[in-house]
């Protein structure tokens, strides 16, 4: 058992039967009433995200998360496919516990989290940052760096990041995959 003071950044709670994960938290004082414990969550196994607050003191039931190392192989109907580094199993996963599908690419390392209560996969995690070939691109104009001006570009995978004009096709660049903004150009 745990209680609020063991709350933090990116611990998994269970409330009302389905998995959150902690994003924000803070406590409010007050000089009548008794300290309050709050919490931004992020639902693991749903889409939702929502506010709670405790009283100081109550008990929160954290689960049992495993960050394991998977290699991306394929997508099918069934869903996404990843293989175990390690052992070499392989598992299948719903397109909505990737948290940034757009962006993977045959063979790139991800992390998967695995509850321990019920050794099932929760999520899947890319790099933060992830290397990308520019496929499409208008062509970009010398001396069009000294803008911040943004044109569209379409990477391997598929999607399409809004990149700087100087950025050509066949370019690899860099991407943040939570916000899926450009990042820097790579040199190679």
């Amino acid at each position: 058992m745990a209680n609020t003071a063991d709350i933090s950044r990116g611990l998994i709670l269970k409330l009302d039967g389905s998995l959150y994960s902690v994003i924000e938290f803070g406590e409010n004082k007050t000089a009548r009433a008794a300290a309050k414990v709050w919490a931004k969550l992020k639902g693991v196994d749903n889409n939702r995200t929502i506010e709670k607050t405790w009283n100081s003191g109550d008990t929160v039931y954290p689960v049992r998360v495993e960050r394991k190392a998977y290699q991306y192989l394929y997508k099918d109907d069934t869903g996404y496919s990843f293989m175990d580094t390690e052992t070499f199993e392989q598992i299948t996963v719903a397109e909505t516990m990737v948290d940034a599908p757009q962006f993977l690419k045959d063979g790139q390392e991800v992390s998967v989290l695995i509850n321990t209560e019920t050794e099932l996969p929760m999520s899947v995690e890319l790099p933060d940052k992830i290397v990308l070939l520019v496929t499409y691109s208008e062509p970009g104009v010398k001396g069009d760096t000294a803008t911040r001006t943004l044109k569209q570009a379409t990477v391997e995978t598929g999607a399409t990041v809004n990149v700087p004009l100087f950025v050509n096709e066949g370019e690899l660049i860099r991407v943040n995959s939570k916000t899926g903004e450009y990042v820097e150009r790579v040199k190679e």
